[in-house]
């Protein structure tokens, strides 16, 4: 009875730990949802402002800003069916970009993402291209060029041409696909008397690290591709600390949000020293650069040379980073997304679950289909768990005789056990194996709900209007009445609620407990995790219902083909 007592004790320590410190772990190791995409006020529900926007979405003097910035320079319009923006003559620079598939709230009228943005502007972010001046004499930063045509589209590239003093000529082409993906072709024609040499680079500068947070899980901020790996390193306080670099042939590199991706591209036939440095003013308010150039290449006089590179400035969405990388476009742009050591069963169940998503029209739906296809195979292994489970259970008497008889003899005890275990034909290990094959596919389905871009903002029913975030509607505000908003680790929603109550049945279906320690941590576990994954996005929780609520059935059925799993053990 003493022992049970210290039992008990030692499980709520471990509970109160997993309440209270659980938070402090999570944001940095297991970053749990997306912000809020909803809250309730006043028993109605209205769109959450998004934190990490961009001024232009919820200030009207920013966008009176930005346009007056936008105004200053002649500018080539952008129009594709993901993109508009333009690109500036000055420099030039792409450096006016938003995405049009993808808006900053859930509200109907919410603005469009903008991903890039000009000098001078709240959080400027822009791309560039042009030649080293060692040895050459390139336009100006400031030099205004010429276009072709007044409108970039997918079926109509740009030409942009300047000069110089010595008769060299310059021509920038730009490109674009339908969806992400700029090509830069640069061409320099010499008219000169002398040898010129040309080195072209390329720069993505951007104001301010990531609004996204960088943890364990996923990685924001500088990435690149380089000597045949992905590289999810440095951070920006390493670059902080000084430049980072590095010398490859055929690669990427640039700047990775959680959705959002800039990628400079060089030729993949040429060897390219990459670097990332900071700006002056270090920090969340200085600037920070990727860049590249190439080997320099001799000119002659009355000869061309061009030199071709891409650019990606865009969502990162999966099956199109497949398919630039698997067409050989970009080499591992796919390693954009940080699927991590799961990767071989996060991409499959991503597949999955966006076919069944493209079937039904519904996210929420098709986790549930999801989840109703991995208990059906997992079914046959359930049988087995089971049928163990009435095996160990129908040896108890035995062991507890063995117990009593060796219970000063640790080593003889265990080599009986395990005698009788192969007497009986019985596999003590076995009704672990579902829950070991469990844990990668619920981590994967985290991972797949915390990472894609195709679940964001993605709704179910009611009032859940985006599946990657917390439920909204708690009974600790009176479901909104109460004018006050809880935080996070106390503002238990209806889904996590429902999730600790399914939980309870589920475990109140189980085999009874041996002991009456057990039993009471086996009442309190289900409300200790409904704690624990309330913070959790909505679809992580309604796959574990669907999961509770699927065993429950299973079980049901099982105890009718094993009922002595039901009777109280003999004593």
């Amino acid at each position: 009875m003493k022992d049970d007592r210290q039992n008990f004790v030692l499980f709520a320590v471990f509970a109160a730990l997993i309440l209270f410190g659980w938070p402090l772990i999570q944001n940095r190791f297991f970053p749990t949802a997306n912000p809020p995409a909803t809250k309730i006020e006043g028993g109605k529900q209205v769109a959450v402002p998004n934190p990490a926007a961009d001024p232009t979405a919820d200030s009207p003097a920013a966008v009176r800003d930005r346009r007056q910035v936008l105004t200053e320079t002649p500018r080539v319009r952008i129009e594709t069916p993901g993109l508009r923006g333009s690109i500036n003559l000055r420099g030039p620079r792409i450096d006016d970009l938003v995405l049009l598939r993808y808006n900053e709230t859930v509200a109907k009228d919410s603005a469009p993402i903008r991903l890039l943005s000009p000098a001078g502007a709240p959080d400027a972010y822009f791309a560039g291209f042009g030649w080293r001046a060692e040895g050459l004499n390139p336009p100006a930063a400031d030099a205004v060029w010429t276009a072709s045509a007044p409108v970039l589209t997918p079926a109509t590239p740009v030409t942009l041409e300047a000069a110089n003093a010595t008769g060299q000529r310059f021509r920038i082409q730009i490109a674009i696909d339908k969806d992400y993906l700029f090509t830069i072709r640069q061409t320099v024609l010499n008219g000169g008397t002398a040898a010129v040499p040309v080195a072209s680079y390329g720069f993505v500068n951007r104001v301010g690290v990531s609004k996204d947070p960088d943890s364990w899980t996923i990685h924001t901020g500088p990435m690149s591709v380089n000597n045949g790996a992905a590289h999810y390193a440095p951070n920006f306080s390493d670059v902080d600390e000084a430049p980072q670099r590095f010398t490859t042939q055929g690669g990427w590199l640039g700047f990775t949000d959680k959705y959002w991706l800039t990628a400079l591209v060089p030729d993949a036939s040429q060897t390219f020293d990459g670097q990332f440095r900071a700006g002056a003013n270090v920090g969340t308010n200085g600037a920070y650069q990727a860049d590249y150039s190439v080997q320099p290449r001799m000119l002659a006089p009355g000869q061309s040379m061009t030199g071709s590179a891409r650019f990606f400035a865009g969502a990162k969405e999966v099956r199109l980073l497949d398919r630039y990388t698997d067409d050989g476009i970009v080499p591992k742009l796919d390693y954009a997304i940080d699927w991590g050591w799961f990767r071989l069963v996060e991409k499959p169940i991503f597949y999955y679950l966006d076919w069944l998503f493209r079937m039904v029209g519904n996210f929420g739906v098709a986790i549930i289909l999801l989840t109703l296809t991995i208990r059906l195979v997992l079914f046959p292994i359930a049988q087995r768990q089971f049928a163990s489970m009435a095996a160990v259970r129908a040896i108890q008497p035995k062991m507890k005789a063995l117990q009593e008889r060796h219970k000063d003899d640790k080593q003889r005890l265990q080599q009986e056990v395990m005698a009788l275990y192969k007497q009986e034909k019985v596999n003590p290990l076995a009704g672990c194996l579902p829950t070991l094959i469990q844990i990668p596919i619920f981590y994967a389905l985290y991972k797949v709900l915390l990472l894609t871009i195709e679940m964001r903002h993605q709704p179910f029913v009611l009032w859940i209007k985006d599946l990657s975030a917390p439920d909204p509607l708690t009974p600790v505000n009176l479901f909104g009445l109460l004018a006050f908003t809880p935080p996070h680790w106390l503002g238990i929603g209806v889904v996590p609620i429902l999730l600790g109550i399914s939980m309870y049945f589920q475990f109140k279906l189980n085999p009874q407990a041996m002991d009456e320690t057990q039993k009471q941590v086996f009442a309190f576990l289900p409300w200790v995790l409904m704690f624990v994954m309330a913070p959790f996005a909505v679809g992580l929780q309604v796959y574990w219902i669907t999961t509770n609520c699927v065993s429950i059935l299973q079980q049901k059925l099982l105890y009718a083909r094993h009922p002595g799993l039901k009777q109280a053990p003999v004593k």
